[in-house]
């Protein structure tokens, strides 16, 4: 068995190019037959594909595939692309370098890198070690999460690039922005006293050399990490688009979630933030939303909420910041998303 197997894993590394080649042939022949498979299921049940039911089980048979293989895909490919931006090498990028146009840097690197909330403290850390500006580092901090590869491609398979690009110029202005006038309100004085204590440490790093084929088993290793914990919420958030789609009239949602309710997009703000998803599991349940009546800039809102103020990343944040270095980040970052909230419910 030994003597089978270790041919097969050691393939991709003898010939990546040959294995890329395919691998994107294969991957879009799959994408290809995802409606056709899903209406096709459907009518093989027992169910009236015109009921809310049906409805609600097609939307769930294409979104769930659908959302696998485009996170599969734009994962793989970010891992490989991720072996470039090391956190020791993104914080000699930043290190030194003054506010303003290290924020745009921070926030436009905050695509490309894999941190999440989870690595939210360590980042930190290293960041201030490094002597990088703190408004530097909550640029970083908000767009890493709400501005990452994940979003933007599920985004673009849903919607359309126009969306994604929407979302993208309005996640960095946000970032960008937040950062720099936290960086203004100059509250260091807010960290919690052991990290301001910490020695600083050089942020220089040492470039290894990285072959293609590392770099591919780079792309599979990010698959398994993050694939592999995400799909739950996956799961999770296109059931409960599923269940949208099919069951809740477009009145209902318009009435709360339309452009002319004034507060619609502070209550998408406050029902986002308690929240605990990340894209891949709020992006279906904005698809749902948005088919049954929302407005896109409350969406947007509610979206954003969900992804840069979640609740546990604030829980993990105060291991290393004070509760009013935590209040500010908070309420600039949510007036920012409140702003495009509103201008984009008056402008389309």
């Amino acid at each position: 068995m030994t003597t089978l197997t270790a041919p097969l894993k050691s393939w991709p590394s003898r010939q990546p190019i040959v294995f890329l080649m395919l691998a994107a042939v294969a991957w879009l022949a799959l994408y290809q037959t995802l409606n056709p498979a899903a209406e096709a299921l459907v009518a093989a049940l027992p169910v009236d594909r015109a009921s809310h039911l049906g409805g609600a089980l097609q939307f769930f048979l294409y979104d769930t595939p659908k959302v696998l293989l485009l996170l599969t895909g734009v994962v793989f490919v970010m891992g490989m692309i991720n072996s470039y931006f090391t956190p020791e090498r993104t914080r000699a990028l930043l290190a030194g370098r003054s506010e303003g146009a290290a924020n745009v840097m921070a926030a436009s690197l905050g695509i490309v890198t894999p941190f999440c909330s989870c690595s939210a403290v360590p980042l930190f850390i290293g960041f201030v070690q490094a002597g990088v500006p703190l408004g530097v580092t909550f640029s970083f901090l908000i767009s890493a999460p709400m501005v990452n590869e994940v979003a933007l491609t599920l985004l673009f398979g849903m919607f359309g690039w126009k969306v994604a690009l929407l979302y993208l110029g309005l996640g960095l202005s946000v970032a960008i922005v937040a950062g720099w006038i936290i960086g203004r309100l100059k509250m260091e004085a807010y960290l919690e006293d052991w990290v301001r204590d910490m020695p600083k440490m050089s942020a220089e790093f040492e470039a290894t050399g990285m072959l293609l084929a590392d770099r591919i088993e780079g792309g599979f290793y990010a698959v398994r990490e993050i694939v592999g914990k995400v799909w739950p919420y996956i799961l999770g958030g296109i059931a409960l688009g599923a269940l949208i789609h099919g069951y809740v009239p477009e009145d209902f949602l318009a009435s709360f979630m339309g452009r002319d309710a004034w507060w619609s997009v502070p209550l998408a703000v406050l029902i986002g933030v308690p929240m605990y998803t990340n894209a891949a599991g709020v992006i279906p349940i904005v698809q749902a939303l948005l088919a049954k009546g929302a407005a896109l800039g409350t969406v947007l809102a509610f979206m954003m909420s969900v992804i840069a103020l979640s609740l546990p990343e604030m829980i993990i944040l105060r291991k290393v910041l004070k509760v009013r270095l935590i209040a500010t980040f908070v309420a600039v970052v949510a007036s920012g998303i409140l702003l495009v909230g509103f201008v984009f419910n008056a402008v389309l």
